[in-house]
């Protein structure tokens, strides 16, 4: 067992003693630490939440909980037909938490070590087509104007929808953008992603002139959030969500489509047009490229599909 150090979880520096002090320890750790978002954060502690509850009074301490107690827990997850890759993502904070506590000595080993979990299913990715996407980005001039709203709001809707087309950038990303990261002139836009990591996104004439206008209209500038709501405040991501829910209702497009869809749509649609797959990856801010192979299987399923309409002997 390793020797334990002052920064040990059973004893953090500067806290009061919590309910589960390991498990708050850890959380710190991860955000202090590891550059942990606040979703990866809020999953993590509703995990470790739940396999808490599940064990009921059977739980002691997370140091005698066996390698057992998680396969059974994986069992009635596979029993309640969970999918795949929810049941990884739980485990996935378990076996961080686990080698959390093997660092800091509170337990020799992880039980979690030798647990086969179900193998991932990697669905391909849902994104519209280009004339889709076209029909989508004119929507918010299409509809008529709400009297009770602000004149710049369709500005606003229409400068969200050229930016997550243009840039590819994830939901969380978009809502926490700020007006300096995009300055009049610059050809690209600063994004904080996972990790607290920064990128810098190629931005297109539509949406930079979208975005330009957008702010003119609603005097957004300096450090002042990019995106406002109709009461001047930071839009939120469900706000983001139900705006593309309304224009897609009152569009003629078949398919429900949420705003990390439209990253696929982005991602899609420059392999098609024969970008690098190494650089959609630095794009969309992947860490692995093996995250960002799966829209090779969206373009090669389209060369299929345009083979078989149009070769006279397919």
């Amino acid at each position: 067992m390793k020797k334990k150090t002052t920064d040990s979880p059973s004893q953090p520096q500067g806290e009061q003693p919590c309910v589960d002090a390991l498990v708050d320890a850890f959380l710190r750790y991860m955000k202090a630490e590891r550059n942990a978002s606040p979703l990866t954060l809020s999953s993590y502690a509703r995990t470790l939440a739940q396999f808490r509850e599940w064990m009921g009074a059977d739980f002691v301490s997370w140091q005698t909980c066996g390698a057992q107690s998680f396969r059974s827990w994986l069992y009635q997850a596979m029993q309640d037909q969970l999918k795949s890759s929810t049941i990884r993502l739980r485990f996935a904070a378990l076996r961080s938490f686990y080698n959390y506590l093997v660092r800091y000595g509170e337990v020799p080993v992880s039980p979690l070590a030798d647990i086969a979990l179900p193998k991932a299913r990697h669905p391909l990715p849902v994104h519209l087509n280009i004339k889709q996407m076209e029909e989508l980005l004119s929507m918010p001039f299409r509809l008529p104007a709400d009297k009770k709203s602000p004149p710049w709001l369709p500005y606003r809707d229409a400068a969200i929808l050229e930016l997550f087309y243009s840039c590819g950038m994830r939901l969380s990303e978009l809502v926490s953008l700020n007006a300096n990261a995009l300055q009049e002139g610059d050809e690209c836009i600063r994004v904080v992603g996972k990790g607290r990591k920064v990128r810098l996104i190629p931005v297109g004439d539509y949406a930079r002139e979208a975005v330009r206008t957008y702010r003119e209209m609603a005097g957004i500038s300096g450090v002042s959030p990019m995106f406002i709501s109709r009461l001047g405040r930071r839009l939120t991501g469900r706000s983001i969500q139900l705006m593309l829910e309304k224009y897609l209702r009152c569009s003629d497009i078949p398919i429900h489509i949420s705003p990390h869809k439209l990253r696929h749509t982005f991602a899609t649609h420059l392999l098609d047009a024969g970008a690098d797959l190494r650089a959609v990856q630095e794009l969309l801010g992947h860490a692995s490229l093996s995250t960002t192979q799966i829209y090779t299987h969206v373009t090669k399923t389209r060369m299929k599909e345009v083979y078989r309409s149009a070769h006279p002997r397919a």
